[in-house]
């Protein structure tokens, strides 16, 4: 069931989030500075891609000093309105009964957009 709703997921708009965050990604890395950024645009980049069947979940190095501050800076340039994109999304989906599974993953994707520093993507 998992692999028919990402499927559906990649069919309906969920390449074209994946594709954004790849393309964010590789610009970000651009720079020395901004290849931490990067990288946690390439972690939101696969789990848009493939949502289903994944979870986040948070470190043991999630509560150190540094991803602290990443996550600051993250929220602070940009991370907020990616956050609320998804969460718009997922209200949207959600306001059917067909759309809930993908509100969902767009819930998740608000999380991990969010704070990304010190988040893990696991299979479940």
């Amino acid at each position: 069931m998992g692999c028919l709703m990402n499927l559906l997921w990649l069919i309906f708009g969920g390449i074209f989030t994946a594709v954004e965050y790849l393309i964010a990604s590789v610009l970000m890395m651009f720079t020395i500075v901004g290849i931490p950024f990067g990288m946690q645009t390439l972690k939101m980049a696969g789990l848009a891609l493939w949502p289903f069947g994944k979870e986040v979940r948070s470190g043991e190095r999630s509560s150190g000093c540094l991803y602290v501050l990443m996550n600051v800076l993250w929220i602070l340039l940009g991370g907020i309105w990616i956050s609320l994109s998804h969460m718009i999304f997922g209200v949207v989906l959600c306001i059917t009964i067909i759309g809930i599974p993908f509100g969902l993953q767009h819930f998740k994707l608000a999380a991990l957009a969010l704070t990304p520093f010190g988040k893990d993507i696991v299979s479940d």
